[in-house]
């Protein structure tokens, strides 16, 4: 399949800004490091992947809101309000699975053009309903602000909260710090530690380990790209390996968060501030390329810097496989599946319908060539569903990885009762979908529309 391939004013001017205004006129089973999330595969029958995130408004800084998403593209409204602090403000909220089965949040507690000493910790048992555990003071002498803390879990299971953090000698000039939790219930913490290799004016620091190796993206708050550094120590020092525009995101960037998709890719979430946007990006070979950003459907201009909790939970999509069987669409309902000239349409089926137009809208559903917990779909010439050029059609597997990944889509909840959507495994949130009465593969666009036409029902087969 083919890839898809007026300046912002910077925070620090922005901050400068604001601070000399007048305070009237400014209105899962868990991978360690990973931040909860599953391990990267498919989810097994029965089961579905979830993303939960917990960010701030573009509204507002007093509350935030909880979604929930299955493809880490496509999030949906839990709850509203969800939490809202006793005091002060809740911005930069990082979220974090715990081993004592509870959701914590640790975000920053006050505006931009406050003092900002302390971090705030609240708990949940369901993602929904949160309650306040405290303000934490970071001990920092001579500390001006505490701003966006993440979680990191390290591999040794010790729970640490990076912070960016700047001295009243210089209010705007940041650094990453490393604070590790004493205690199981993430009450009392560390003293202080500075990331070294970093350095000072970057802010937003976000972590994951792979084997032996830390892997930071951070914003340079003088450039305003992401950068990417590594180290074998959480504290450092780290080495910064690229610089500039070097994934191709573009400036003004802020807020990198990533998860491991369930095809093992990457994904990185930021909040592209100097447009209004929220954009995520995929690699495919740990870090070293980059998807062109994409724009977050659904929440983008509306959610603000948050980080992602996966896992993997029951009441998921149940499809047997090495068994016949015809796909419906879920909202044209005498449509069916069928293979016409090698391409998959959508054309209508029903009991006057010829043998031949039945075999052709019969399918053996596989295990995924890519993923034996997700699917393939052979027609009865042995000849495999695979996408082309965006195209949904059937061709004889030539026994190539990329094959193998071009014809393996991942089973995620459809629309209607029974119904199943079919993300392809190799473009994450891009899904089989009718357009014309013609299959073909595209990304999720956040509307109940795409969703409905993403969604078919499996049900007996017709030959």
């Amino acid at each position: 399949m083919t890839p898809r391939t007026s300046a912002a004013p910077s925070r620090r001017a922005l901050l400068r800004a604001l601070a000399a205004l007048p305070a009237s006129v400014v209105l899962l089973g868990e991978a360690p490091g990973l931040l909860g999330a599953a391990l990267a595969a498919a989810p097994p029958s029965g089961s579905a992947t979830r993303y939960t995130i917990v960010p701030f408004l573009n509204s507002t800084d007093g509350t935030v809101n909880v979604y929930q998403s299955d493809d880490a593209t496509d999030f949906r409204l839990l709850k509203s309000s969800a939490y809202t602090p006793p005091s002060n403000r809740i911005r930069d909220a990082s979220i974090l699975r715990h081993t004592d089965g509870y959701y914590y949040i640790v975000y920053t507690t006050h505006t931009w053009q406050d003092t900002s000493t302390t971090i705030g910790f609240a708990r949940s048992s369901d993602r929904v309903n949160w309650t306040f555990l405290y303000d934490y003071p970071v001990p920092i002498a001579n500390l001006s602000r505490a701003w966006a803390p993440e979680w990191f879990v390290d591999s040794d299971g010790s729970v640490n909260v990076i912070v960016s953090c700047s001295t009243a000698n210089d209010q705007w000039i940041f650094t990453p710090y490393r604070l590790r939790a004493t205690n199981s219930a993430l009450t009392a913490w560390s003293s202080a530690v500075a990331l070294s290799g970093i350095g000072a004016n970057h802010i937003d620091t976000y972590i994951v380990k792979l084997g032996s190796t830390y892997h930071a993206f951070t914003k340079n708050e003088t450039t305003k790209y992401i950068e990417y550094a590594t180290a074998t120590n959480l504290t450092g020092p780290y080495t910064i390996r690229r610089t500039g525009d070097w994934a191709g995101w573009g400036s003004y960037r802020e807020g990198p968060a990533l998860v491991q998709l369930d095809n093992g890719s990457w994904r990185i979430f930021f909040d592209g501030y100097g447009d209004g946007s929220y954009y995520h990006s995929d690699s495919h070979d740990t870090f070293a390329t980059w998807s062109a950003p994409a724009r977050l459907p659904g929440i983008s201009g509306t959610a603000r810097h948050f980080t992602v909790v996966k896992e993997t939970v029951s009441g998921g999509p149940a499809l047997a496989k090495n068994v016949r069987r015809s796909l419906r669409s879920a909202n044209f309902p005498t449509r069916y599946w069928q293979v016409q000239s090698s391409l998959l349409n959508l054309p209508v089926v029903s009991g006057s319908s010829t043998t031949a137009e039945k075999q052709a809208s019969s399918f053996t559903v596989v295990p995924g060539l890519a993923d034996a917990n997700a699917y393939s779909f052979r027609d009865g010439a042995g000849n495999y569903l695979r996408h082309w050029d965006f195209r949904a059609r059937f061709d004889a597997n030539d026994g190539s990885s990329t094959f193998a990944k071009d014809a393996t889509f991942i089973a995620r909840t459809g629309t209607a009762a029974g119904s199943i959507r079919f993300e392809s495994y190799n473009y994450p949130g891009d899904y089989l979908r009718h357009y014309s009465y013609q299959l073909r593969v595209e990304r999720a666009d956040g509307t109940d529309l795409f969703r409905q036409d993403s969604s078919f029902v499996p049900v007996t087969a017709w030959d």
